[in-house]
Order: C-alpha cells, then sequence, then structure tokens
C-alpha cells in the first residue's frame, strides 16, 4: 500500500467516524458521559489495584462512592434550591417595584429631554427587541425540552450512564492495550507519542478544570448565600459549573447576581457584595485554583476552547459540548507535532545548496 492509500484509508475512517457521531448524537450522550467518568476515575482504579484490589473490586468501590456522593450532593442541595426558587417566584412583584423605583428618575428624565418622536421611537424599538429577545428564549427552551436534556436522555443518564462507567473504567486498561496492539507497527511509537501528549492535555485539562468548576461553584454559591442574594446557591453553583468556558461563569455569574441585588433592594451594599464574591473569585480562580489545579502546561488556549465549545455545541448539542475539548485537545497536539515537523522539514528552512 502506497503512502497516498495510506493517507486516504485514515481519511475515509476519520469521515465515517464523524458521520456515525452526527447520525447518532441523539443517543450517545450516556456513553460519552460514562467515558468521560472513567477517564476522570481511572487514576484512582490504578492506585487501587497497585494497592491489591482486583480490578473489578476497585471499579465498583469506585463507582459506587461517586455515585452515591453525587446522590448524596443532589438531596442536600435540591430542598434548598427548591426553596430559593420558591422564595424568589413569590418575591417578584417586589423585585417589579423595587426596578420601577430604581428605574422611574430615569424614564423622567429622559421624558425631559427627548422629544414625543423619540420617545414613540424608543418605545417601537424595546418593543421589537423585546418581542426577539422571548421569541429567542422560548426556542432556548423548545430546544432544551426537545434536545440533549429531554426527559429520555436525563433517564439514561441517571440509569445508563452508571453501567457504562463501570464496564469502561473496569476494562479501560484492556481496551487501551488493545487498540495499541492494532496500530500499524511502523508507527507505532509516534502513535504512542501523540497519544500520551494528548492524554496528559486532556488530564491537565479536565481533571484540573473539573476541580476548578467544583471549587468555584462552592465558593460562589456559599458566598451569594452567605450576603442574603436571592437565588444566591443556584447562581452560585451554575456560575461555577460553567466556568470551563473561559470567563463565561464569571460573566454571567456577576451580571445576574448584580441584576438580582438591584432589584432585590434600593441599597448599593448588596450589589458592591455581590460583585466584591465575584471579583474575589476571579483573584481565586486566577492565582490559586488554575495555577495550582490546571497549570500552565496544558497546551489549551481559552480562545480554542471557546471556538471548539460552540462548534460542537452547535453541530452535536450536548454531546458536543462533552466532546469538544477532548477532539480540541487532539487537533492541538496534532497540530504542534506538525509544526514541528514542518519547522524542521525543507520546506520551512528551504534546499540546501
Amino acid at each position: 500500500m502506497t503512502q497516498g492509500q495510506r493517507y486516504k484509508v485514515w481519511l475515509a475512517g476519520l469521515a465515517v467516524t464523524l458521520v456515525l457521531l452526527y447520525l447518532l448524537r441523539g443517543v450517545m450522550l450516556p456513553f460519552v458521559a460514562g467515558m468521560a467518568l472513567a477517564f476522570f476515575l481511572d487514576p484512582l482504579a490504578d492506585r487501587l489495584e497497585k494497592a491489591g484490589l482486583s480490578r473489578t473490586t476497585a471499579t465498583a468501590t469506585i463507582t459506587g462512592i461517586f455515585f452515591l456522593l453525587v446522590v448524596t450532593l443532589a438531596v442536600l442541595l435540591l430542598p434548598i434550591i427548591q426553596e430559593q426558587v420558591v422564595a424568589f417566584a413569590e418575591r417578584i412583584p417586589s423585585y417589579v417595584e423595587t426596578l420601577n423605583d430604581r428605574l422611574h428618575p430615569l424614564i423622567v428624565e429622559l421624558k425631559r429631554k427627548l422629544s414625543k418622536g423619540d420617545m414613540d421611537k424608543l418605545r417601537t424599538s424595546v418593543g421589537e427587541h423585546a418581542g426577539e429577545a422571548v421569541t429567542w428564549a422560548l426556542g432556548v427552551v423548545k430546544q432544551v425540552l426537545t434536545g440533549g436534556l429531554a426527559i429520555i436522555n436525563v433517564l439514561s443518564l441517571l440509569f445508563i450512564t452508571p453501567i457504562v462507567t463501570f464496564y469502561m473504567l473496569r476494562d479501560w486498561d484492556l481496551m487501551v492495550a488493545k487498540v495499541d496492539s492494532w496500530l500499524p507497527r511502523e508507527h507505532a511509537d509516534t502513535i504512542r507519542e501523540q497519544v500520551a501528549e494528548i492524554n496528559r492535555t486532556l488530564a491537565g485539562f479536565i481533571r484540573g478544570q473539573a476541580s476548578v468548576c467544583l471549587a468555584l461553584g462552592a465558593f460562589y454559591g456559599v458566598g451569594l448565600s452567605l450576603v442574603g442574594l436571592d437565588l444566591g446557591l443556584v447562581i452560585g453553583l451554575g456560575s461555577g459549573l460553567i466556568s470551563f468556558v473561559p470567563y463565561l461563569g464569571t460573566i454571567a455569574g456577576f451580571i445576574t447576581g448584580i441584576g438580582l441585588a438591584l432589584a432585590q433592594t434600593q441599597s448599593w451594599e448588596l450589589p458592591a457584595m455581590v460583585a466584591g464574591i465575584f471579583v474575589a473569585g476571579q483573584m481565586l480562580e486566577g492565582n490559586v485554583l488554575t495555577p495550582k489545579l490546571v497549570g500552565d502546561k496544558v497546551g489549551l488556549h481559552p480562545v480554542w476552547i471557546m471556538f471548539a465549545l460552540l462548534a460542537g455545541g452547535g453541530l452535536f448539542g450536548f454531546v458536543g459540548l462533552l466532546l469538544a475539548v477532548p477532539v480540541a485537545a487532539v487537533i492541538g497536539v496534532l497540530s504542534r507535532s506538525a509544526l514541528r515537523r514542518y519547522l524542521r522539514s525543507s520546506l520551512y528552512h528551504g534546499p540546501i545548496l
């Protein structure tokens, strides 16, 4: 087989894989989630195996404890979240009244400075944009209800993911060895080198970033609840959990928290405390959590991560979000390897005279 034929085979295999991923994206969520959890927990299973436990016993122990912790956290947090959501719904009229009191002087000033025609244009513009916003919000809700978070996928996550995680974690080393035996012998060492780099990148980012998100979620949730912000725990946990998208968690939480604080009270004390919590959280993330837990050798630029997440989510929905970072890591590692080869080649240096 010539070099060109080999490239055609690899490209055909890649194309088939992408097509299958796209066609099966609706049923892949529990399997991708189970594989991600198995990858996350594999180092712990290896340690228990080295300590003398069989792989099956270590896997059963880790999987059981992990999902027990998840269920325990859900049981503890859901009543608090429900209470905050109910209280928030009951206080909506007071929020509207507070915002009206805050905006009334601004509206009076606008009426004084703008002509009647300008005010009519402003009302028309606001009404059009409000209608567009409502349409967009309804579309998002419809997508959520009919897409990746539909009830069938939620049930599959609850019941299928633990099973997939158990079997993937138990057979992880066997699968790696089997795939290694399929590698073309001529390029096996090069492929192993690239896979090791990909594994290092993924381990550094996914395990580290997951720890950062959990720490930030706890910090924001506890902090906002302590200062008395309504829905503080929900906003804090949400801000932390979406912090895997660079800056999105902090910005979204900051805007939501400040807006709710302004609606909750006419005093500036609560908005200032909410702002202080997010500033402190950002400093904690940038100076302590990310350097300690993620490090600076991951090789995934924040802009590249954001692009990968948007592209993955747009193409494959929630499954694409789960696959985005691993795919971005693979592309990043392969691109850096190709660049190193290019910089050593005659294509870069030119012909040797």
